[in-house]
Parts: structure tokens; C-alpha cells; sequence
């Protein structure tokens, strides 16, 4: 079963500096039967103004990953760790015991994000942050794990998850296909373009909840950009 929420019928708030939509429950946005998928608890869509963002602030025992769609984000924590992380690329933060960051729109163009929560698979250990270039060469034509809590996954920045955070670029007409097993559940979302999930259409910045298929095939309707899930159900 795939069920498309599109992107207008997405919860969020507008702030001036930010503009936030919501595929699930957060901050003043409650929808009890959107309260996340498996151990995927968050995705948010955001557009940050120029040299606007979020002031230091905490969390705690959730795994944070930062995908960039346009412009670039900076990042700086109470640990030291601090970095720009530029569109196609991706951060994570693994939030540990604890730990204090704030992250910027320091560029002169509105900047982009998804920002993707997923639940640790057990609370605790020492916070921790990262960022890594993915040339969007490497993504052409198949699905490359970006973030992700399985070792065989060797280049894929890590995470402390029963999960893996993924994303292709397919040109008009390609396909490409993903074993992601019964047990499991996903979320898909096109940053650009429109595709094709088993059949079920998304435009870009829609939502897919993915449960009960074994294998997914998706298909680019045009050139398309996507980023997809796979979590623990």
C-alpha cells in the first residue's frame, strides 16, 4: 500500500524567516494519523531566508538528518563540530545524551532543506555530527544510501538506526527498483519532478507512505530528484 499525500495538504506554519511544512505531527501541527512511519518520526520541508535560521538549541536521542536542496546550510554545535553543507549533500547529527547546535542560512538566496528524524535503535551514547559531498552523478540512474545505520553500507554517513535515508536522480522515463521487504515501512518524497510508485503518482514535495510491498519500482515521469526512507516498522 502506497498513500500519496500531496504537498497543499501538508500541516505547517509560516514564520516570516521560515517557511515549514510538515509531513507529520510537529511543533503547533498535530494530526493523530500522521504521527510518522516506523522508526521515521519526522520530515519537514523547509525554506530558510537569507542570513536567517535556528538559534542554539537542544535535543536529545534522535538520529538528524539534513538533506540540502538549494543553497547551503552551517551548522555549529557545543561540541565544536561545525560546517556548510551545500545543495546535494547531506548532515547528520546523532543526538546522543544531549547536545546544543544552530544551523544558518548564511548564503545570499533563500536555502532549502528536508529535515529527516528517525529514532535511534537505543538511547544514550555520545553525540556526534558529520556532512559529506554525494555528487549527483553518483545517484544517476539508482538509489544511494546517504545516511545509514547498516554497515554494509560503507560510504553512506552512519546513523544509529534500524534504518537507511536514500536518493537517485532519474531522467524522464527511467526506472529504478528497491527491495524494501514487507516488514518494513518507507517514505518517499520527489524533491524535483514527478515520479511513479508502483503506480501511484507524486508530484514533487509530495509525500508517499510506503507499508506492505515488497518491491518498489519507481518510475520518472520527468527528470526527477528523490529521497526515500526505509525505517523499521
Amino acid at each position: 500500500m502506497i498513500e500519496r499525500r500531496s504537498f497543499k495538504g501538508l500541516g505547517g506554519a509560516d514564520h516570516g524567516w521560515l517557511k515549514a511544512k510538515h509531513h507529520f505531527s510537529f511543533a503547533s501541527y498535530y494530526d493523530p494519523d500522521r504521527m510518522g512511519v516506523g522508526a521515521l518520526r519526522v520530515w519537514n520541508d523547509d525554506e530558510i531566508a537569507p542570513n536567517t535560521g535556528f538559534p542554539p538549541h537542544p535535543h536529545k536521542d534522535m538520529e538528524i538528518i539534513t538533506y540540502v536542496r538549494e543553497g547551503a546550510i552551517t551548522h555549529k554545535d557545543n561540541y565544536g563540530n561545525q560546517g556548510r553543507t551545500e545543495a546535494g549533500d547531506v548532515q547528520v547529527m546523532s543526538a546522543g545524551t544531549g547536545i546544543r547546535h544552530s544551523e544558518y542560512n548564511l548564503e545570499p538566496k533563500a536555502t532549502r532543506i528536508f529535515q529527516i528524524w528517525i529514532e535511534p535503535t537505543r538511547s544514550g551514547g555520545s553525540p556526534a555530527w558529520g556532512a559529506k559531498p554525494f555528487p549527483k552523478a553518483e545517484r544517476d540512474g539508482r538509489l544511494v544510501p546517504l545516511a545509514s545505520g547498516f554497515e554494509s553500507d560503507a560510504d553512506a554517513l552512519p546513523i544509529r538506526a534500524d534504518a537507511r535515508v536514500l536518493g537517485a536522480t532519474l531522467k524522464a522515463g527511467e526506472s529504478v527498483t528497491y527491495e524494501l521487504g514487507a516488514s518494513r515501512k518507507g517514505y518517499l518524497v520527489p524533491a524535483k519532478g514527478a515520479v511513479e510508485v508502483n503506480g501511484v503518482k507524486l508530484e514533487a514535495r509530495d509525500g508517499g507512505a510506503i507499508e506492505n510491498e515488497d518491491r518498489l519500482t519507481i518510475t520518472a515521469i520527468e527528470d526527477s530528484e528523490v529521497v526515500m526512507v526505509d525505517a523499521a516498522a
